[in-house]
């Protein structure tokens, strides 16, 4: 039987802005960027603009030795070299707003510290197929929406809209805010999947394998619940245990 193995490959040079200046110009025109890269030992009057630039963009720096920067395999990169985003990121207010305006019931899907590309190309695909409106990312701390991870999603991340934050608990005051009920899970709570009610604004955190949802967004949700097994295991993988809650979701709200 051919075994699936994950393979990380070069990003192509037509996906890459090298240089600072020209980092710097695809900021500033909006262009979007999936991440920067920047040599570890660089300073100056540039690589400060491209950290505030970044920064206000909500555009994950990444800080490497040079060696990682010459693996890209182009010439004169000056410390500096920007992926551009396959995936076009939504603003989550403007988001929000269409959602209701078409007078629907917003229903949201909110990733922290899951860095696995096939985690979340495997959520991406269950949140499209069960009717999430986006999907929420913080800028630091998840893995790069990148090629891999759409082969992964079966395309359903170029489908479905992704909003990328600069902080998760911000962003779900801002939830909060529109009146939308964050939930999280968490194979602890007391609470069962089933005495939730999904039917109302929605949004659901899921954490990473190791860590979970971060214990100070976990404080601000509104409710926690877990989902019950019959086997006595630790927990299901997290893209699988996403397709459980979205199932359940998508059968409450379509009773």
């Amino acid at each position: 039987m051919k075994q699936f193995r994950h393979q990380h490959q070069r990003p192509k040079k037509n996906t890459l802005i090298i240089g600072r200046e020209m980092v710097i110009n695809a900021i500033q025109s909006g262009k979007q960027l999936e991440r920067i890269y920047l040599q570890s030992t660089v300073h100056g009057p540039l690589i400060e603009e491209i950290k505030s630039l970044a920064a206000a963009a909500s555009i994950p720096i990444n800080k490497v030795p040079v060696e990682k920067l010459n693996s890209f395999n182009v010439s004169n990169h000056e410390g500096c070299i920007a992926q551009i985003s396959k995936i076009q990121y939504q603003d989550l207010q403007q988001v929000i707003s269409f959602i209701v305006d078409k007078g629907e019931v917003p229903f949201f899907v909110i990733l922290d510290g899951i860095t696995d590309i096939r985690n979340i190309g495997g959520i991406a695909r269950s949140a499209f197929c069960f009717g999430v409106h986006a999907i929420i990312i913080p800028d630091k701390g998840v893995g790069a929406l990148n090629e891999d991870a759409i082969l992964t999603s079966a395309g359903a991340l170029e489908q479905i809209p992704v909003c990328r934050v600069g902080s998760l608990m911000k962003a779900v005051d801002e939830l909060h805010l529109n009146g939308i009920k964050v939930y999280a899970s968490e194979m602890t709570a007391e609470q069962s999947i089933e005495k939730c009610d999904f039917t109302i604004p929605t949004a659901i955190v899921m954490g990473g394998e190791e860590k979970g949802v971060y214990p100070a967004l976990m404080k601000i949700c509104d409710e926690v619940f877990r989902i019950p097994m019959a086997g006595n295991f630790e927990s299901l993988n997290v893209s699988v245990a996403t397709g459980v809650i979205l199932y359940e979701a998508m059968q409450q709200r379509m009773r």
